[in-house]
């Protein structure tokens, strides 16, 4: 008896819980997954976090030793544009690093291919037998598989390299640098319009709300459930400010 929630089918419940797990309306239509915008999507959410909660905190850290308009917007800005070049120097370096490793990846499997065919076919249907097929269909599949493109193959099952994980330095940094400069411009906003009275209250209670949409913005486009996601991204920014609000307090009142 299949599972029920209520008085709907397993699937309809998970789909009414959460739009991503809903199947096609056809079933010739193709059902959409999201593991394909897990290399951008892992940048452009951690750059835009990074900006909008590394310049609120600095600029709340700065409000709690003063709160002169011009040093906050300068604080702000400095940090934008220092915290973008280093997301993108950063994140092109890791990233880098990865390509690298794949590339010396594909060329030892090529050269392995190249020397050894059989023994690497044999590899490659061990693969298929771990994952359940029958000895003579694994040998049967790596043989065809084999033939059309070998390296495809192998660099596919048996390194795990797809053409979707493939990292992309560029990409990655591009992303990274141009999402933490728009994260950064919430805060920055916030200041430079607030009346001079209120900017402290304005710049948290906008940077709390520009969290909340991120995280919930991040986890549609991800097919994971909104709710933990803004919750999390939430409560860790709120600590965040203030432990920096903290240290700017202590720091003007030690001066």
């Amino acid at each position: 008896m299949p599972l029920r929630c209520g008085t709907d089918p397993a699937p309809a419940c998970f789909a009414s819980m959460n739009p991503a797990f809903s199947a096609p309306d056809k079933p010739d239509e193709p059902e959409i997954h999201f593991v394909t915008r897990t290399g951008w999507l892992r940048a452009a959410v951690l750059g835009a976090n990074d900006g909008l909660l590394s310049v609120a905190s600095l600029m709340v850290g700065v409000s709690g030793a003063s709160f002169e308009r011009s040093q906050l917007l300068l604080t702000g800005v400095a940090g934008i544009v220092a915290g973008a070049m280093s997301m993108a120097a950063g994140e092109y370096v890791s990233v880098s690093s990865q390509a690298d490793s794949e590339a010396a990846d594909l060329e030892r499997e090529k050269r392995a291919l190249a020397a050894h065919p059989e023994h690497e076919q044999r590899e490659l249907a061990a693969v298929y037998i771990k994952r359940g097929l029958p000895k003579d269909l694994a040998l049967q599949v790596a043989t065809a598989l084999s033939a059309h493109d070998e390296l495809e193959a192998h660099s596919r099952d048996e390194l795990g390299i797809t053409e979707h994980s493939t990292a992309r330095p560029v990409q990655a940094a591009l992303a990274s640098a141009a999402s933490f400069v728009a994260g950064g411009l919430a805060p920055l906003a916030a200041v430079l319009l607030a009346p001079p009275t209120l900017t402290l209250p304005i710049l948290v209670l906008v940077t709390i709300a520009a969290l909340a949409v991120l995280g919930v913005a991040g986890a549609r486009a991800g097919g994971a459930r909104p709710l933990p996601a803004a919750v999390r991204v939430v409560v860790w920014g709120s600590i965040a400010m203030a432990i920096t609000f903290a240290a700017g307090r202590l720091f003007h009142a030690a001066v």
